[in-house]
């Protein structure tokens, strides 16, 4: 799944030891860390097919 973060938040990937990209950043599935901040609104599920339909859009 790809997840990007809430509007005026930073968070911080574990495993990385960064933040997470405004545009997102893809990360496994099963990940509990993840499922917690979607749970609680600190990140966003990012829907591919409407970001590849932006930057086609783009060209």
């Amino acid at each position: 799944m790809k997840v990007k973060p809430a509007p005026g938040l930073k968070v911080r990937d574990p495993v990385l030891k960064d933040y997470l990209p405004i545009e997102g950043r893809e990360v496994e599935d099963i990940d509990f860390y993840y499922t917690r901040r979607l749970r609680d609104g600190d990140v966003i599920l990012v829907d591919d097919a409407a970001s590849a339909t932006e930057t086609k859009d783009a060209d």
